[in-house]
């Protein structure tokens, strides 16, 4: 697909993973709306781009407002997109443990209004709905392809889980153009939250990188530059509408091997340290990515060790310690 001069709004696009496809579908020459969290207020309107500001000139159209508010249905509709990038999600698995209604508001509430907004575009093309791998829980075998039993551990998978769903409920009964995307764990520049960026935050300062529980619970990791490829294939494909599908690199990594190499890739002196156990654990996510394989020819070309080091990197030029 060309996507010069093509109409995109990205939703959550001042986030880790939204910035980094903003900053991509810019450079390809799409005309790039996006939709970030604001208050409007009488005659203002207040927002931050935490990531994007460096290519606030660079956009259409910048949005505000709360997602998971009915009148997000107007503001997207009055936009008039012809993809639709649905990555806006309050993301932070603990956050969900004290907030679930909040974290439901914004990832279930939210989705269903980009939905309806979508039903009122008559020019829309494709929508791709950010999933999550935590939608399967720990893993009944692995591989993890997309025949495994959804099995939410935490209000946030839950959340994530019954987005999916309505997602592909919509695409079945609305016939909408929807794409709905499982990313395993994410990780690269600018992330703040996860695991990754604060083991590297702690190995740079030197200080104990705290692991909880045995250490040996594993994920699979996805460096930030195959995760956008991903994404950009399933906005551009017309083989992507009705499918819902993993990107990984079917290759897991215990926390404890994830702190070791952190520490030794940023000659820390560091020291890794246990606590106790996180509230709804995920023990092992690894994922099949066959089925992304099979449709589009994708694969992660970025490995573990690789991925780190350009995190590191960057953190090194850009994180002030």
């Amino acid at each position: 697909m060309d996507w010069n001069g093509v109409r995109a709004l990205v939703t959550g696009a001042d986030g880790f993973m939204g910035s980094h496809l903003t900053e991509k579908l810019v450079s390809m020459g799409a005309d790039v709306s996006v939709y970030v969290r604001g208050n409007s207020q009488t005659g203002t309107v207040q927002y931050k781009l935490k990531n994007i500001g460096h290519i606030k000139d660079k956009l259409k159209t910048i949005i505000t407002g709360n997602i998971s508010n009915s009148d997000s249905i107007k503001l997207i509709e009055k936009n008039n997109p012809q993809v639709i990038f649905h990555l806006a999600a309050d993301a932070y698995v603990p956050n969900s443990f004290e907030h679930p209604l909040e974290v439901m508001e914004t990832n279930l509430i939210g989705t269903l209004n980009v939905l309806h907004a979508v039903m009122r575009l008559h020019e829309l093309q494709q929508v791709v709905c950010t999933s999550s791998s935590e939608i399967y829980g720990t893993a009944q075998y692995a591989p993890i392809d997309e025949k495994h039993p959804l099995n939410p551990t935490s209000p946030y998978a839950a959340s994530k889980a019954a987005a999916d769903r309505y997602c592909f409920a919509y695409w079945n009964t609305y016939k909408l153009p929807i794409a709905i995307i499982r990313p395993f764990n994410t990780y690269g520049p600018r992330h703040t939250y996860d695991v990754i960026p604060k083991f590297i935050k702690l190995a740079l300062q030197g200080k104990d990188l705290t692991v909880y529980g045995s250490g040996n619970q594993s994920r699979d990791f996805t460096y930030i530059d195959d995760m956008v490829n991903a994404f950009i294939l399933m906005g551009s494909e017309n083989k992507a509408i009705g499918e819902f599908v993993n990107f990984g690199t079917s290759v897991d990594v215990s926390i404890n091997e994830v702190a070791k190499k952190i520490i030794a890739i940023s000659s820390s002196k560091s020291k890794v340290v246990h606590h106790g156990e996180r509230l709804a654990e995920v023990n092992r996510l690894c994922c099949d990515y066959n089925k992304a394989k099979k449709l589009f020819g994708w694969e992660p070309l970025v490995d573990i060790d690789e991925g780190l080091r350009r995190n590191i990197e960057w953190d090194k030029a850009h994180v002030s310690n």
